[in-house]
């Protein structure tokens, strides 16, 4: 474990730096339960939602819980938290000057990523035995790699949103996060009430998406792949990146309608959001209309594949994450959900496994996509891949 200075471990300050309250939320007195956090974009009665935004801060706090909150206090959990998270969710490196930004447990000179900064950085600390988050470009599975866990991404829809900020999106997802890939599946079984486990009766068949990405996280992963699953499809997935820049596009004109208000009230907003926010009102109809043709293609090109294979492969992030103090270059921050934004497009599951910290290597990872529908299904396959491949994080060592 690296060390800050002082003393102090990179996972003491993530303790100090990941959540915006501590709670004790249960539904019954049984103290072997698992403990989960929670980002601040999800209302907990009693409590303010947020948002990472000063804008929010002297809010009314929610009168009911939000739907996947019910359920997990119904399924036998305890909330012990509220998470940080990037300003209004509109963002992927996790630095907020509002709140503080949590500091990444095993790379603490690297961003957390985000816009689920906290709720990553709290199960890779320790703090809970898992998390949950939101995804609308990455913002789960992106933090995930960046803080060397497992999350995963459910089919868009499948699980409730009612009771999340903003309160409408074509693109978002409730999603986990956890240590290892058994937990990823027990805290979908805790969000989900109709999740059932699946067991895998044979291997999966794989479909390895062409990309190009940087060579110290292609090599590693590549190899580490092939000593696995060595026989496996090199596909072309057409529209790739069209269905990245749509769902920028996508996710824009969705934040602008919810939060664009804000500028003109003068809210108090960090200077990336306003700069965001301001140029995302810009985007027009035909822009919209463009994209929505983009997402019925790419979707095509997702099933066509999918109706071979069982799962899509492709790498989690096309580059090392950039150090905290490097991200505030839009440059170097853009390209890192180059293969995720466009799997909220399409709306299908999708699960990132994280190399395993103790390798020496920085934050990487590859990411699974499934068919719709077939969450516990793809999280049978991060379990049997987490268990079959040694470059995969396996163990808990919080434990």
């Amino acid at each position: 474990m690296r060390m800050l200075s002082g003393g102090v471990s990179s996972a003491d300050r993530s303790r100090d730096t990941a959540l915006v309250s501590s709670l004790d939320l249960r539904s019954n007195s049984n103290d072997h339960v698992l403990s989960v956090v929670v980002k601040d974009c999800i209302d907990i009665a009693g409590t303010v939602s947020g948002c990472g935004s000063a804008a929010f801060a002297d809010n009314a706090p929610a009168q009911a819980h939000a739907d996947v909150v019910q359920h997990l206090l119904e399924s036998g959990c305890a909330i012990t938290g509220k998470a940080k998270m990037h300003e209004l969710a509109f963002g992927m490196t996790g630095i907020n000057a509002f709140t503080g930004t949590p500091v990444n447990p095993s790379w603490p000179d690297i961003i957390p990523g985000g816009s689920s900064s906290g709720s990553a950085v709290a199960v890779a600390a320790g703090l809970c035995d898992f998390s949950v988050g939101t995804d609308t470009g990455g913002s789960v599975r992106q933090p995930a790699i960046c803080c060397g866990i497992y999350g995963i991404k459910p089919t868009f829809g499948r699980i409730s949103r009612a009771g999340c900020h903003p309160a409408r999106s074509s693109l978002d997802c409730v999603g986990v996060f956890a240590r290892t890939a058994p937990m990823l599946t027990r805290g979908m079984q805790a969000i989900d009430p109709s999740f059932i486990p699946a067991v895998l009766a044979t291997a999966p068949k794989f479909a390895r998406i062409k990309t190009t990405l940087d060579k110290t996280v292609g090599d590693y992963l590549i190899y580490g792949l092939m000593e696995g699953v060595p026989l496996v499809d090199y596909v072309l997935l057409e529209h790739l990146d069209a269905a990245f820049d749509a769902g920028m596009t996508v996710i824009g004109a969705e934040t602008a309608q919810a939060f664009g208000h804000l500028i003109d009230q003068d809210a108090p907003l960090g200077d990336d959001i306003k700069t965001r926010l301001a140029a995302a009102r810009s985007i027009t109809a035909e822009d919209i209309a463009r994209a929505e043709a983009v997402r019925t293609k790419f979707t095509a090109a997702v099933d066509s594949i999918l109706e071979t294979a069982d799962v899509l492969i492709t790498p989690a992030l096309p580059m090392v994450p950039p150090r905290v103090q490097d991200a505030h270059n839009p440059q170097a921050v853009l390209p890192l959900t180059r293969f995720l934004r466009p799997f909220n497009l399409s709306g299908h599951p999708a699960i990132v496994l994280p190399c395993d910290p103790a390798s020496g290597m920085p934050p990487m990872g590859v990411q699974i996509v499934g068919r719709k529908g077939d969450d516990a299904y793809l999280c049978a396959v991060a379990e049997w891949m987490a268990h079959t491949i040694s470059v995969f994080r396996k163990e808990d060592p919080v434990q």
